[in-house]
């Protein structure tokens, strides 16, 4: 049986997709079997981010309206063997999509991975919830922004209302310059304010961002580092996050965080 994993933030625009995606990529590459569902009907591109846009043909819309097998919409990645994607619709009335339905075609999988990732529509409405049901367990994406951590404090709530078994958070898009120089909300303040496991605290990445809008996996040394550790932290309960502000210490890191800051 797959472990089943909702990542989802309350807020929009905080990379959640990304994490799904890379997260994922991680896990592959850790050697299990992973399939990422795509929840943001109308809104998805995880297929965009995978870089495999072009090879979908049936979707998650499609296997629930019966015009085909759950095996036939998986995408499987060019690149990674053990990683597939089953993609969302770009055009359908997604009120008539219930989590009851979201569930069933996951259910149909679930013997065939090891760990099934379900990307989740931004905000608290319907789709939250259709994404939510068939999850055990929830990964809350946050950065470090007053804004967000409110944000996730309310989805935290109302996952309590699901089957829920554990819920941790993940930071995402820390500078590690700003959060020396006492310009971000630190990680401590972060994790006591939303009173959850911490799993990974991934770095603020140009490359992550580029890759993502030309759809390749182009991702910094420190990046994969940080979702490497996220992953391991995931199967392992191993507690290790990765350092953002190692770069950034001792006399070079004095510069590079002025010169940063100027930029």
């Amino acid at each position: 049986m797959a472990r089943k994993i909702v990542l989802t933030s309350g807020k929009g625009g905080v990379g959640k997709t990304t994490v799904c995606a890379n997260l994922g990529i991680q896990l592959a590459k850790l050697g299990f079997r992973v399939a990422l569902v795509d929840v943001d009907i109308g809104l998805n591109n995880l297929d965009v981010v995978l870089g495999i846009e072009n090879q979908v043909i049936f979707d998650l819309t499609d296997v629930i309206m019966g015009k085909c097998r759950p095996k036939q919409a998986l995408v499987q990645d060019r690149q990674i063997s053990s990683l597939y994607l089953l993609p969302s619709s770009h055009a359908y009335n997604s009120t008539k999509i219930l989590g009851e339905h979201i569930k069933n075609v996951i259910d149909q999988i679930d013997s065939n991975f090891d760990y099934i990732l379900i990307d989740c529509p931004a905000g608290v409405e319907s789709g939250f919830h259709r994404a939510v049901f068939s999850a055990n367990e929830a990964l809350i994406i946050v950065t470090p922004h007053l804004s967000s951590i409110r944000d996730a404090d309310k989805v935290a709530s109302l996952l309590d209302e699901y089957n829920i078994t554990y819920k941790g958070i993940v930071i995402n898009r820390m500078r590690g310059d700003m959060l020396l120089s006492g310009d971000l909300m630190n990680i401590e303040s972060i994790v006591r304010a939303l009173n959850l496991p911490l799993l990974g605290v991934i770095p603020e990445d140009d490359a992550i961002g580029s890759s993502c809008s030309l759809g390749s996996k182009v991702q910094s040394i420190e990046s994969a580092r940080a979702f490497t550790l996220l992953s391991e932290n995931i199967h392992n309960g191993s507690k290790k996050i990765f350092d953002c502000t190692y770069k950034y210490r001792g006399l070079m890191g004095y510069f590079k965080r002025n010169i940063k800051r100027r930029v």
